[in-house]
C-alpha cells in the first residue's frame, strides 16, 4: 500500500476534527464529511480559531497555520471521497451504521483505498464483514483529545491485509502519535488494560475497606499514580466508562477479572455520573473537586512497645527500618509480648487472616503495607482487622505519622488497597500478552501513553517484583475464594524462570 498522501475523515465530531488537525498540520490533505454539512462548517471554523490561537502563541507560524487549514477541505457528499488513499470513520458507536457506511464507502472509492475504524470497542472484523474487500479494513482508534494523547491503536481484523495496519502505522507517526499494534479483541490494549484499576477499585470500595477519596489518596501518593481510580471515573464519566465495563466483561463472556461493580450501576442510574453533571464519586461546586478532610493524628503514645511479625522476611525489614526511624521501641522477641502494639506486613492477606494462622492477639494486630518505598512524605497505609482496639489503631496511626507523612486507616482487606489494585493492573496485562493481543513493549507503551500510568504494566511488575506480584495475587485468591485473582501463565511461567515480564518467548 503506497504513501498516504490525501485521507477522508467520515464524521465531523471532537474525535473527526482532532483527527483532522493532526493531520493536515503533518501535510496530509484532508477531506471532511459528515451527515450534517453545519457540522463540517463549525469543524473548519474550530480548527481555524485552534490554529489561529496556536499562531498567536508562537506554537505555530502564521504561513503553517493557513497552510494547515487550507489543506482541511469540505466534503458535501461520501462521492467527493473517491480519490483517497485512505478513509477514517468516526461516527457514532453502532455496528449496524458503520457497517452500512463501510459498505457505501466500498462503492465509491478506489480498489487500493484503505476503509479505517476509529472505533474503541467495536470489533473490526464485524465491521469489515460489510465489505467485498474486508483486507482493506483496519482498526486505527486515536483518544480524545487527539492533538494531546500521542498513542494510537492500530488493530488487525482477521482478515486485515497486514499491509494495510503497516501504512496506517506509518502516518501515524508521520502524524507525530506513537502506533501500537493489536489483535481484534475486546477493548484492544487500553480500554482492556485500564479494567485493573477500575474493576479492582471498585471492588475494594464495595467491601467497605476505604472510602472513594482514600483509594485515589493511596493510589496516587502511596503507588504513585497520576489519578486515582474514582478521579479517573469522574473524568470520563460513569454513561460512557460503565458501559464499557459491561460491555468487555460480557464480550470476554463474563470473564471474573473484568466482573463491573453494581457501585457504578447504582450511581449511573442516579444521574451521578461525575464532573460533566456537577457530582460523582466526588462532588464538584462551582466546577471544583470536593474532599473529605482527613481524620487528624492521635497523640502519640508513651512508651509503646512494637513488635514487628516475621512472617513475611522482607515487609519485616522494610517496617523495621522504617519504625526504627521515627523512633519506636522495637521488642526483639520470637513472640509479642503482652501490652505491645503488633504489626504484621503480609503481601495479598489481611491482618485478620495473619492473626489466625499466626496465633496472634487480633485486638492489638496492625498492618503495614510494605509493598512500595515507606520513605517519608510518601503516603502509608495502616489497616486493621475487626477486633483492633481504637487505643492500637490510634498508637500505630500516631506512630507512622509521626514525621509528618500521611497515614491513610482502612478496614481489613487482603492485599490492602495498592497491592491488590495493582497486582490487578499487572495481571490484567499480562493476560494480554499471554492472548497475543499486543506485543509486550507495546502494552507497556499504549498503557504509558494512553493511560498516564507512572510504567507500563510489566515494567512495574519487574519493578516491584514479579515474584510479589504473584505471591499477592496467589493469596488473594486464596482467601477471598475469588477466581478474578488467579495469576496469569504469563506472570507464573515468567516467575518461575526467572525471566522479565517483558520477555517475549525465545523461539519467537
Amino acid at each position: 500500500m503506497t504513501d498516504i498522501q490525501t485521507i477522508a475523515i467520515v464524521g465531523a465530531g471532537a474525535m473527526g476534527r482532532g483527527i483532522a488537525q493532526i493531520a493536515a498540520q503533518a501535510g496530509v490533505q484532508v477531506r471532511l464529511y459528515d451527515t450534517s454539512a453545519e457540522a463540517v462548517a463549525s469543524a473548519r471554523e474550530s480548527l481555524s480559531q485552534l490554529w489561529d490561537k496556536l499562531a498567536q502563541k508562537g506554537k505555530l507560524s502564521v504561513a503553517d497555520a493557513q497552510a494547515a487549514l487550507a489543506r482541511v477541505q469540505s466534503a458535501a457528499a461520501l462521492e467527493d471521497l473517491a480519490d483517497c488513499q485512505l478513509v477514517i470513520e468516526a461516527i457514532v458507536e453502532r455496528l449496524d451504521i458503520k457497517r452500512d457506511l463501510f459498505a457505501k464507502l466500498e462503492a465509491v472509492v478506489g480498489p487500493d483505498c484503505i476503509l479505517a475504524s476509529n472505533t474503541s470497542s467495536l470489533s473490526i472484523t464485524a465491521i469489515a464483514a460489510a465489505c467485498q474487500r474486508p483486507q482493506r479494513v483496519a482498526g486505527f482508534h486515536f483518544f480524545n483529545p487527539v492533538a494531546l494523547m500521542k498513542v494510537v491503536e492500530v488493530i488487525d481484523g482477521l482478515r486485515s491485509d497486514p499491509a494495510a495496519g503497516d501504512a496506517l502505522a506509518a502516518l501515524a507517526r508521520r502524524m507525530g502519535h506513537t502506533p501500537v499494534r493489536a489483535k481484534d479483541m475486546p477493548g484492544f490494549i487500553v480500554n482492556h488494560a485500564g479494567r485493573g484499576m477500575n474493576i479492582e477499585g471498585l471492588r475494594t470500595a464495595q467491601e467497605s475497606v476505604a472510602s472513594f477519596a482514600q483509594i485515589d489518596a493511596i493510589m496516587r501518593e502511596q503507588a504513585g499514580f497520576r489519578m486515582g481510580p474514582f478521579e479517573l471515573m469522574d473524568l470520563t464519566a460513569l454513561d460512557v466508562s460503565h458501559p464499557v465495563m459491561e460491555s468487555i466483561y460480557r464480550q470476554f463472556f463474563d470473564e471474573p477479572r473484568f466482573r463491573p461493580s453494581p457501585i457504578t450501576t447504582v450511581r449511573l442510574a442516579g444521574g451521578l455520573v461525575g464532573r460533566k453533571a456537577g457530582e460523582g464519586f466526588y462532588a464538584y461546586p462551582d466546577g471544583q473537586k470536593q474532599v473529605p478532610a482527613e481524620a487528624p493524628v492521635p497523640a502519640a503514645q508513651a512508651g509503646l512497645r512494637v513488635w514487628i511479625s516475621p512472617a513475611h522476611e522482607d515487609g519485616h525489614a522494610r517496617a523495621q527500618v522504617l519504625l526504627e526511624s521515627l523512633g519506636a521501641s522495637i521488642v526483639d522477641a520470637a513472640e509479642p509480648p503482652e501490652q505491645a502494639l503488633i504489626v504484621v506486613t503480609p503481601y495479598g492477606e489481611d491482618v485478620s487472616t495473619c492473626a489466625y494462622q499466626q496465633g496472634l492477639d487480633a485486638a492489638r494486630t496492625v498492618g503495614l503495607d510494605t509493598l512500595h518505598r515507606l520513605e517519608a512524605g510518601k503516603r502509608r497505609t495502616l489497616m486493621l482487622s475487626p477486633a483492633t482496639q481504637a487505643r492500637w489503631r490510634d498508637a500505630a496511626h500516631a506512630l507512622l505519622a509521626a514525621d509528618g507523612t500521611p497515614v491513610s486507616v482502612i478496614q481489613d482487606s487482603p492485599g490492602f488497597v495498592a497491592q491488590r489494585i495493582v497486582a490487578a493492573i499487572v495481571n490484567v496485562a499480562s493476560e494480554i500478552a499471554q492472548q497475543g493481543i499486543a506485543t509486550p513493549s507495546d502494552i507497556d507503551r499504549a498503557v504509558t501513553l494512553g493511560l498516564g500510568y507512572p510504567a507500563g504494566p510489566l515494567a512495574m511488575g519487574d519493578a516491584l517484583g514479579g515474584t510479589r506480584i504473584l505471591e499477592i495475587l496467589r493469596n488473594l485468591q486464596r482467601v477471598t475464594g475469588d477466581m478474578r485473582y488467579r495469576p496469569s501463565l504469563w506472570l507464573q511461567r515468567r516467575v518461575q524462570l526467572g525471566l522479565s515480564l517483558l520477555a517475549e518467548p525465545a523461539a519467537n
